[in-house]
């Protein structure tokens, strides 16, 4: 057990490398040269302009986001919600009437409203106001992947944790197309007329809405070709994780082993990289994950890390830390209409 739990020290002292980098190599499921659909953004604020993909550069040197580094720690934090990983974390359970949601699915963690709106509140105030003053421990305890993903507590105590996993996904040399579609309504207009009994010409936009007139579609967004490489890098950032602290060495120790281990489960876990409709990913084959430990001096050191070991790692790691109790806690409306007031009061003294 000793050797186990020891085998990634050398990575949380202080002369430690600065973090492990990992390149995973993907291509489209219907095969290289497929078009793929990035995320289309909002515009900025005031900017009459449709959303956009996010595309820099041109041609060759053009790169195109695939998925960003929230919606990745979004697809990757579920992990634990599978069997074989499941005991690493504590379950947290919120119940919001017939609906039981777990923390795991909460998009922003321990800081979400929605977990400030239950009895953890005040549990998880406190357990951020140690973390901000160097003791980690306690928000471990109830919500570790909040120190893995990272979280920031906007809505009481202003501690920002810093994210140890950062994932994206990217494709290099992008080719931008468009599209557009035609409805064609499956009755006539004539027919549309006398079974509606309106006049299609005057109701012409409500008609085509509900879907009794033809519709066409206007130039839109169609998707990119790659040309280029489409690659997932995920850093684990072993300098933020260092930093995490605990009322003493020994117990410092037993926090940064555990952080790390579920750190590397999340990196290394295979998840299905089905992004949104129309960009459906796999590895590319013959291709092999690409696994870097790279020093404060540049020096970059070949290590290869199997999701076998980092899970074993983690087990024992999380055994010696002794995983905070599961829970399930309930949705509190009084709660929740407080913290609303409360975002009002703020807005308006701003």
């Amino acid at each position: 057990m000793s050797e186990q739990l020891s085998r990634f020290d050398a990575w949380i002292t202080e002369s430690g490398p600065s973090a492990l980098v990992l390149k995973e190599y993907l291509e489209p499921a219907a095969g290289p040269g497929d078009v793929i659909f990035p995320p289309t953004f909002a515009p900025p604020e005031g900017e009459k302009v449709s959303a956009g993909y996010v595309i820099d550069g041109d041609g060759d040197k053009s790169v195109c986001l695939l998925d960003s580094v929230g919606s990745q720690a979004n697809r990757l934090e579920p992990v634990f919600k599978k069997a074989e990983y499941c005991e690493l974390v504590p379950q947290v359970q919120i119940r919001v009437k017939d609906r039981v949601i777990n923390l795991l699915d909460v998009g922003h963690r321990a800081a979400d409203a929605l977990v400030r709106s239950t009895e953890l509140a005040g549990e998880l105030e406190e357990a951020f106001r140690k973390c901000a003053a160097g003791d980690a421990t306690s928000l471990a305890k109830i919500a570790p992947t909040s120190l893995v993903f990272g979280a920031w507590d906007s809505r009481a105590s202003q501690a920002k944790v810093p994210r140890l996993v950062d994932s994206t996904v990217r494709a290099f040399g992008v080719r931008r197309l468009n599209r557009s579609a035609q409805y064609f309504s499956a009755l006539e207009k004539d027919e549309v007329e006398a079974l509606l009994e309106t006049d299609t010409q005057k109701q012409r936009k409500p008609l085509s809405k509900a879907g009794f007139l033809d519709a066409p579609s206007g130039l839109t967004h169609g998707g990119v070709i790659v040309e280029g490489e489409i690659v997932r890098t995920t850093i684990v950032n072993l300098t933020a994780l260092r930093a995490l602290g605990s009322a003493t060495d020994d117990e410092g120790t037993k926090l940064r082993r555990y952080i790390l281990g579920l750190a590397l489960v999340a990196a290394l876990a295979p998840i299905d990289s089905f992004l949104r409709q129309g960009c459906l990913l796999v590895r590319a084959p013959e291709q092999t994950l690409e696994s870097t430990l790279v020093y404060r001096d540049g020096r970059r050191e070949a290590r290869c890390v199997e999701v076998e070991e980092a899970a074993a790692f983690a087990k024992a790691a999380a055994s010696e830390f002794e995983v905070g109790p599961g829970r399930e806690v309930t949705f509190d409306p009084k709660a929740a209409r407080e913290l609303v007031r409360r975002a009002a009061r703020e807005k308006e003294e701003a």
